[in-house]
């Protein structure tokens, strides 16, 4: 048993990736027989129930991640406040930079941690575990930092990270005994001197609690959904929505979205062939969306963010179109409309994204930084044992990026 520590900006009840990561891990991590303590941003949620039934213990950092200038007021003070908090969040990484300085006295004191687990984003909680580690050693033995997105060299942000956060970024990778990314694909998004840290760690659902419609019966009206976060111009759905305006088909698109204020043109114009929502809890989604036609995803436009979504449409089990939206496959797209779904997308290795063998990636890790697996890194390769077999006997893997420039240099470790 490990006594574990997991540090993370979302966690249970949000609904976003990273509070999924946090929260199936946690729970799960507790199932294999560790003891997990998860440190969150403090809340007013009361986790009393949670804790108890999920035998883990929740610990707040006083740290406010909704600080910054509050919208209110007239027009015009909205937009000077909106442009204020955006030069702040890009230039200073405000309010998240507060990590830096919050969890090393957060964890002055703390030891005893056989692992160490923080999660980003937001990456200043790297950071702040870094400088933690640095002033206090004893905080834990190993530290793992999982990463769903890059920092530095992110792709998909509209403005790019200041240069003097760059000395953050090092300085962590440098402290991490592992680093942990969602896809192999992902290594250029991190500077190539880390690379020997980087293991291939995807997103983890608890395959358990999946629920579907017992008998898909297709609408008679062509039905189809999109679920996550837009980023205009990369995640955008406009350009499909002015595609699908120009055809001649019904058609019934459910959209489910925090940004719907960048959509509302485009009710008027389609009517009741756009449904726009909010987000619904994740295993309601997914029951959801096994009763549509097909789903939807919005490539990011790059190979080194998967949007995690993904493998939520793969367990509703239906078709899936994958699309760039600012390139979009309009014969593809078409066949879809028409009910031709042989160009659909296939998630391969599903069991890479089980829970269980996601927890367990994490204590091989673990072990093998303490040298207890006495493995050398490049002989991990051809000499890993049954470290993460699954309770079906399916074949799960842990895949280690050594230093390379192509990707057929990748090693994929088979754990049989």
């Amino acid at each position: 048993m490990m006594n574990i520590s997991i540090v993370t900006g979302s966690f249970f009840p949000q609904i976003s990736p990273r509070s999924f990561r946090a929260t199936e891990l946690a729970k799960e991590l507790v199932r294999q027989g560790h003891k997990v303590d998860v440190y969150i941003p403090q809340t007013p949620y009361d986790y009393r129930i949670f804790e108890e039934e999920n035998d883990l213990k929740v610990k707040f950092v006083k740290i406010n991640l909704n600080a910054g200038f509050e919208l209110k007021g007239n027009a015009f003070s909205i937009f000077i406040k909106r442009i204020a908090n955006r030069i702040m969040k890009t230039y200073l990484s405000y309010p998240s930079i507060q990590f830096l300085w919050i969890l090393p006295q957060c964890f002055s004191k703390t030891k005893g941690y056989d692992l160490l687990i923080s999660i980003a984003t937001p990456h200043p909680i790297h950071w702040g575990i870094d400088k933690s580690l640095r002033k206090n050693p004893k905080l834990s033995k190993i530290w793992i930092a999982d990463c769903g997105d890059p920092f530095m060299l992110c792709q998909t942000d509209t403005f790019k990270n200041p240069f003097y956060f760059k000395s953050y970024e090092k300085s962590f990778c440098r402290k991490a005994n592992a680093i942990t990314i969602p896809v192999a694909s992902a290594k250029i998004g991190y500077y190539s001197e880390f690379w020997d840290k980087l293991y291939v760690v995807p997103q983890g659902f608890d395959f358990t609690n999946i629920r579907k419609v017992e008998r898909f019966t297709p609408h008679e009206v062509i039905t189809f959904a999109y679920a996550g976060n837009l980023i205009p111009g990369l995640r955008d759905p406009r350009p499909v929505l002015d595609f699908l305006i120009e055809q001649d088909v019904d058609f019934r698109f459910y959209i489910y979205t925090k940004q719907m204020h960048l959509l509302k043109n485009y009710t008027e114009l389609l009517g009741e062939k756009l449904i726009l929502n909010d987000y619904i809890d994740r295993l309601d989604l997914i029951y959801k969306m096994s009763s549509y036609d097909f789903v939807l995803n919005l490539e990011n436009g790059t190979t080194v963010q998967m949007p995690s979504k993904l493998i939520d449409y793969a367990l509703c089990g239906r078709p899936v179109l994958s699309i760039f939206s600012q390139n979009i496959d309009r014969v593809k797209f078409l066949q879809f409309l028409n009910r031709d779904y042989s160009q659909h997308d296939v998630i391969e290795n599903m069991e890479d994204y089980n829970i269980k063998n996601v927890a367990k990636k994490f204590i091989f890790l673990a072990n093998e930084s303490r040298g207890l697996l006495k493995t050398p890194k490049s002989r991990l390769a051809t000499e890993a044992k049954a470290e993460l077999t699954n309770e079906a006997g399916a074949e799960s893997k842990l895949v280690l990026i050594l230093p390379c420039k192509e990707e057929e240099d990748i090693q994929s470790i088979y754990l049989k």
